[in-house]
C-alpha cells in the first residue's frame, strides 16, 4: 500500500487519515479533550478524524502531512 488513501478518480479519502502525523493536529492540556484539529477548530478525546467521520459520515479531506524538520 502506498499510504495514499484517496480515491484517484474523485480525490475523496477512502479511510480515516492518521491525525498524529497531520500538520493541523495539536495536543491540548485539557484532560477531557486532549486532541485538537486547528483547521476544524475542534477539541476531542478521540482523534479528530474520528469526530469528523461521526459528524459528517465522510472521512477527513483536509489531511496534510507535517513538514519534516
Amino acid at each position: 500500500m502506498n499510504g495514499d488513501s484517496r480515491n484517484p478518480e474523485k480525490n475523496i479519502p477512502t479511510s480515516a487519515p492518521n491525525c498524529l502525523i497531520c500538520r493541523h493536529f495539536k495536543v491540548t492540556w485539557e484532560p477531557s479533550h486532549p486532541r485538537s484539529c486547528l483547521l476544524f477548530g475542534i477539541k476531542c478525546y478521540a482523534l479528530p478524524s474520528t469526530e469528523v467521520f461521526l459528524s459528517t459520515g465522510k472521512h477527513c479531506f483536509a489531511f496534510e502531512p507535517k513538514d519534516s524538520q
